[in-house]
């Protein structure tokens, strides 16, 4: 028996001794894995994810007032660090520190990466490790929200509007969506 992650599934599959191959019979979800778009907010408290869309709905309002400032804030949008950006930081920075550690000051230094390593694969299938929490107070968003506002900018901006006149609908969507 062996464990596959397919499609946001992990998969517990056992090998079928009459057919020498993957039974899709045998096949049982055992865990599903959350969505690349909910693992954060998902183990984020409520409080800190409506404040996250207050900012973000606040921001559009003061924004929309004046037209001028669309771009000034799409080149901060594509400046500002995400939580996963976040992350790997502090994950990187604890690792280093604890192998420079477990080299020249004492061996036992070196459960500090094990830890890091495991947090950040907590992180990876669950969208939750102890950093978490802290950055989100923090203010830090994930992609998916930081994409949001991004598109709520673009679209108070009218780079949406040619796409429904436009003879080619699809690259007329693709230039809106790229356009800065």
């Amino acid at each position: 028996m062996f464990l596959t992650i397919n499609g946001g599934r992990l998969w517990r599959q056992r090998f079928c001794r009459r057919e020498r191959s993957l039974s899709k019979c045998t096949r049982e979800v055992t865990m599903v894995l959350p969505s690349t778009n909910d693992r954060v907010p998902r183990h984020t408290s409520d409080e800190i994810n409506d404040r996250i869309h207050q900012d973000i709905a606040q921001r559009l309002h003061r924004i929309n007032g004046t037209p001028g400032t669309f771009a000034g804030r799409l080149r901060e949008l594509d400046e500002e660090w995400d939580i996963e950006r976040a992350i790997e930081l502090n994950a990187s920075v604890l690792a280093l520190a604890g192998v420079v550690l477990g080299f020249f000051v004492h061996p036992y230094w070196l459960v500090l990466p094990g830890l890091v390593t495991a947090f950040l694969l907590q992180h990876a299938l669950q969208g939750w490790c102890p950093p978490v929490p802290v950055l989100r107070r923090w203010g830090f968003r994930t992609a998916d929200e930081i994409g949001k506002e991004r598109m709520a900018l673009k679209a108070l901006r009218g780079d949406f509007g040619c796409v429904l006149s436009s003879n080619n609908r699809i690259s007329a969507a693709l230039r809106a969506a790229e356009a800065r």
